[in-house]
């Protein structure tokens, strides 16, 4: 199997070199998992998207970290788009339907915004964990996530990625309302070392939890996240 094309994109960028690199490749028909996970390791990034065409405007699309295959990813979709829009594969004007096994995801362009439409998910009431001092905690899906005290909390969190690849789910997400006066919502920080990345530098799937949840607490439809890693991202 060889690719057409590959690309390797930074998504939910604030400035050049920031954001989430996401390795893409556009291929002309599906490929073998065994080949996708030795390319995906040997591009070593968070995630590595492998595309294909199933249709006019509608993709196959599967996502490897390093060292498995995931079920969701925001950035590598993200990438995937702006890859086929580039490349010249479809017009930037048509939406794009991806097949995943997250189910059917799709992407459109409108003026300098990229759009995906996520699940939402929603968290299940946890408590105080003694892990973390004043801090709630709760799951969604896959993911457990706790609330901190403050942004500097957030930006000062130092994870045990030992203990981090013990949790029982997919990662460790963390966040706190933005400090007055910032031009973002709430911070946020993603760690999931038992799939190959101890710190992802910013997470779209993992919005689709932190969008509703402090959509909730702010009473608030629009709203603009910061993934406070040493890259950072920006998520609208």
């Amino acid at each position: 199997m060889k690719a057409t094309a590959f690309f390797l994109i930074d998504a939910f960028v604030g400035e050049p070199f920031s954001g989430n690199p996401a390795g893409v490749c556009l291929l002309a028909e599906a490929a073998k998992d065994r080949w996708m996970q030795q390319i995906a390791a040997e591009i070593n990034q968070a995630e590595t998207a492998f595309v294909f065409p199933k249709g006019k405007g509608h993709y196959g699309l599967r996502w490897f970290t390093p060292t498995v295959e995931v079920e969701l990813c925001g950035h590598a979709t993200l990438a995937s788009a702006a890859a086929i829009w580039r490349k010249g594969w479809e017009p930037s004007s048509t939406e794009i339907r991806f097949e995943t096994l997250s189910g059917i995801l799709t992407a459109s362009e409108k003026e300098e915004f990229m759009w995906l439409d996520f699940p939402s998910k929603k968290p299940v009431q946890g408590g105080f964990d003694p892990w973390f001092d004043h801090a709630w905690a709760g799951t969604a899906g896959t993911d457990t996530l706790v609330e901190l005290a403050s942004e500097a909390a957030v930006k000062e969190f130092e994870p045990d990625f030992k203990r981090t690849a013990e949790i029982d789910a997919r990662g460790l997400l963390i966040t706190a309302k933005a400090d007055a006066g910032k031009p973002y919502d709430f911070v946020s920080r993603f760690f999931a070392p038992q799939l190959g990345v101890d710190e992802d530098p910013a997470t779209g799937s993992a919005h689709c939890l932190l969008a509703p949840y402090w959509s909730a607490r702010l009473d608030k439809l629009d709203l603009l996240g910061y993934q406070a890693s040493a890259r950072g991202g920006y998520v609208h």
